[in-house]
């Protein structure tokens, strides 16, 4: 079965429109299936590192807003501090929400460095909410100066946290770099396909053209030149090139054409000859 099978296969002709079909639509096919995968690369790529690019914003703006908390409460503190004769309470803070933004921020950054620093905004927020409920001692108290613990306690620590914030910041400011150079890379990355195939189908257009040359265009040029050869010279028809299609079987059908016009000269000149021959006879027996 599979003998018959193979036999048959090597006894199928392939038409000449069954070759330039199938070499067109293999690049077709290798183009479109490199096309989409280039796109679906690309998508890919790209709404990954979009959202990347989406939580390093939002981690950014998480850090300002914790900027932003602690210069609201400490420009209350030290409002508190200018009023003179009367003993302020502590300001209120929301600290559960700054402890749970320091907690995002510690689980949305992935580099090495953004845990420890969190770590530290937590421990100079602590010290410096410590020392911040010392306000009410420290107005009602006659041997302390209040500016001098502000400026002296109280705004190193807070100079201390407002610099380990901005540190926090710096880390997601690197990271949104990162993932922007992220992202060029996997664009490039994902455009390689794009590339490939084109260079693909380039590779594929030139054979083809070779075989159209090959199989098409040159054999027609020395049927061409033999016909040409035989019509002005007669020449014999002689052409021949590889081949099992449609353009062989053409070159069979002009080289059967051209030796029975050879046949049918031949035989016409045959009959010119008779009919001289049979004039001249005519002519002496009249003689």
């Amino acid at each position: 079965m599979l003998q018959k099978f193979l036999k048959k296969i090597r006894g199928y002709r392939m038409s000449m429109r069954t070759k330039l079909t199938l070499g067109l639509g293999s690049i077709a096919a290798m183009l479109l299936l490199s096309s989409i995968i280039s796109v679906l690369e690309y998508r890919r790529m790209s709404n990954y590192v979009s959202d990347l690019v989406a939580d390093n914003i939002r981690n950014i703006n998480i850090a300002q807003k914790l900027v932003a908390m602690s210069d609201e409460y400490n420009l209350k503190v030290l409002a508190a501090i200018g009023e003179e004769g009367v003993v302020p309470e502590v300001p209120q803070f929301d600290r559960d929400a700054f402890m749970d933004q320091c907690d995002s921020l510690r689980i949305a950054l992935s580099s090495r460095e953004a845990s420890p620093l969190a770590d530290s905004v937590i421990y100079s927020y602590s010290a410096y909410m410590l020392t911040s409920l010392e306000l009410p001692k420290v107005i009602a108290s006659d041997f302390i100066d209040s500016r001098d613990w502000y400026f002296k306690r109280l705004q190193p620590r807070y100079n201390r946290l407002r610099s380990d914030i901005e540190s926090l910041t710096d880390a997601a400011y690197a990271e949104l770099q990162t993932n922007s150079m992220a992202f060029q890379d996997s664009f490039y990355r994902s455009i390689i396909p794009g590339i490939v195939s084109v260079a693909a189908g380039l590779v594929l257009v030139l054979l083809l053209l070779f075989f159209i040359l090959a199989y098409y265009a040159n054999p027609v040029y020395k049927m061409l030149s033999s016909l040409q050869n035989y019509t002005l010279t007669g020449a014999k028809y002689r052409c021949s090139f590889e081949g099992n299609d449609q353009m062989a079987a053409l070159n069979e059908q002009i080289a059967d054409l051209v030796e029975e016009n050879v046949e049918l000269k031949r035989r016409n000149k045959a009959l010119r000859d008779d009919k001289d021959k049979l004039i001249e006879a005519v002519q002496s027996v009249q003689e």
